[in-house]
């Protein structure tokens, strides 16, 4: 059994028949004082009674008349105040709420890693930048292809114009050529690993926060 009344402080026992006949009795006895019978008379309504009042009136009480304190005390048990809810404050209650919205972030991420695009995988020129790159790179490859394949057929023909410029298209698209068989293997390899990544098995990870209430 307990009691919500904080007012009450130190030992408090359960109100028994043999406790109500008591204090019935001392609210009743012109010989106590008035404080006494008044103490006794809130008491005897009571579902509980602090041991400190109880004792205070049977002090007060004549010894010939009061009854012993074991047979007083016969049947009654303690009863237990129930603590007062903590409270939390503001910031723990702000600094909860975004651990628990941080937790289900990442159960939702866990569950849908599986069906979603990895964000870590970057796709083949993906931004200008890529692009821009790839096309400088492509380019810069050609050209040089182009001075070989010219320079190649220039000291085989004896410095002829025509079967110069042959050679530089001629080395033009060998580089073309080795540039997209570059780009296909590429390509390959980043496709290979997306679908690797799509076919592992997620594991999810379960966490909670306990709430104090």
């Amino acid at each position: 059994m307990a009691t919500n009344d904080s007012n009450r402080v130190g030992l408090v026992i359960s109100n028994t028949d043999s406790i109500r006949v008591f204090l019935s009795g001392a609210s009743n006895n012109p010989n106590l004082s008035d404080e006494i019978r008044r103490t006794s008379s809130d008491l005897v309504s009571e579902s509980d009674v602090p041991y400190q009042s109880l004792r205070a009136v049977w002090f007060a009480s004549d010894p010939s008349t009061r009854p012993e304190l074991n047979r007083l005390f016969s049947g009654t048990r303690f009863v237990f105040s129930s603590p007062k809810p903590r409270e939390k404050s503001e910031e723990l209650k702000a600094r909860l709420k975004k651990l628990e919205e941080i937790a289900e972030r990442k159960a939702y991420q866990e569950l849908v890693k599986d069906i979603t695009p990895n964000k870590d995988v970057a796709e083949p020129f993906s931004s200008y930048k890529d692009q821009l790159g790839f096309g400088l790179h492509v380019i810069v490859t050609m050209f040089t292809g182009y001075l070989v394949g010219y320079a190649a057929f220039r000291a085989l023909f004896n410095h002829s114009t025509a079967m110069n410029a042959a050679g530089g298209i001629l080395g033009l698209v060998g580089a073309m050529f080795v540039e997209t068989f570059l780009f296909i293997i590429r390509s390959s390899n980043a496709d290979s690993d997306k679908t690797r990544r799509s076919h592992k098995k997620p594991k999810f990870a379960s966490s909670t926060i306990k709430k104090n209430q």
